[in-house]
């Protein structure tokens, strides 16, 4: 599109007003970084900024956001989907240092972030239509179940999304993830260089695939070691799970030595019902916990657990989606990040 602009000597040429593509080109920088670099500098050295920048006053750039808008139908908002209910997302560490990490991640952007939660028994596709409403532009999902069907619906809408956490079909979505795997194997590893033989595990739910991954690890461990792996009890993340699977635990494995809890919450509520039960951890029972976001370092003793860096997975997930908002080649490989264990008093 052109305009006829006055030169104030009379008459001018009609120009075209630079576009992005153009600005990129002067600064010698990918289109994405342009963006990115005029939306608030995310990702973008300081070196590049600073070329930008020298381009979009050398080229007279003006990002016209309204008319953008409107031939691009961008609403400037962004969908942070944690499928739990509303008493969830306020309680559980995870999903609150999930929501820090995306809205610090967004900084100075002018996105805005819309937080959509789930109601209890929500599973009539309302999310799905908001999402496919044209009311946001992108959405970061996290602590997604099997059965809340967000996979199929982002999948068949083409929507841009990141995932915070392996999909159960990961070949069709963008994710970021810790190695949940891993950090399983190294829980059970470290029970069983502590010389507990009887080792039981809290998995998370199986309709999760954290859970079903520090499960796999726990179970791997122990293979390897030549140990039972029929000492399993399901929980939901919560410390009133651990509490309750704690109990299932020692009616029926009453000479178990160790315990893997698939989260701090529930290794905190295991070492409730150990105590009330007379048994002394780690002297009795040896217990590790997974997430390392405050329930740890609360509980006494002090858990041994597996990181879950989660406000970083949340920024790296809200990063990527900003990269594919701005046009980016969307990655090939998944970002996973390391398990790291973190040795304390309870094991």
């Amino acid at each position: 599109m052109t305009q006829t602009i006055d030169s104030g000597q009379g008459r001018g040429t009609a120009h075209a007003a630079p576009t992005l593509d153009e600005v990129a080109q002067a600064a010698g920088v990918s289109r994405s970084t342009a963006s990115r670099a005029i939306n608030g500098g995310h990702r973008v050295s300081p070196e590049a900024q600073l070329a930008v920048d020298d381009a979009v006053e050398r080229l007279g750039y003006v990002p016209n956001r309204a008319a953008r808008s409107l031939v691009t139908r961008r609403t400037g908002s962004v969908a942070l989907v944690l499928p739990e209910p509303d008493e969830r997302v306020l309680n559980d560490p995870f999903l609150t240092g999930t929501l820090r990490g995306v809205s610090s991640a967004l900084g100075t952007s002018e996105l805005q972030l819309v937080l959509i939660m789930a109601r209890p028994g929500d599973q009539d596709g309302r999310i799905a239509r908001y999402l496919g409403g044209g009311h946001v532009d992108g959405a970061i999902v996290a602590s997604h179940h099997r059965e809340d069907g967000l996979e199929e619906d982002l999948a068949r809408s083409g929507m841009p999304s990141v995932f915070v956490g392996r999909p159960f079909e990961p070949e069709n979505h963008l994710y970021v993830d810790v190695d949940n795997f891993d950090g399983g194997r190294q829980a059970a590893q470290r029970l069983i260089d502590r010389g507990c033989r009887r080792i039981t595990t809290i998995s998370g739910p199986l309709d999760m695939t954290a859970g079903i991954d520090r499960l796999d690890g726990w179970a791997a461990a122990l293979r390897a070691a030549g140990f039972e792996t029929d000492g399993v009890e399901h929980g939901d993340f919560t410390m009133a799970a651990g509490s309750a699977a704690a109990e299932r635990l020692l009616a029926r494995v009453p000479d178990l030595d160790g315990i893997f809890a698939a989260s701090d919450a529930m290794a905190a509520g295991a070492v409730r019902v150990l105590r009330e039960h007379g048994l002394s951890v780690p002297d009795d029972v040896a217990v590790v916990g997974y997430d390392d976001l405050g329930f740890a370092v609360a509980s006494t003793p002090q858990l041994t657990t597996v990181t879950n860096p989660v406000s970083v997975l949340a920024g790296e997930a809200t990063m990527l989606l900003l990269d594919v908002l701005a046009g980016a080649e969307a990655p090939v490989a998944p970002t996973v990040l390391p398990a790291e264990l973190v040795v304390r008093a309870s094991a």
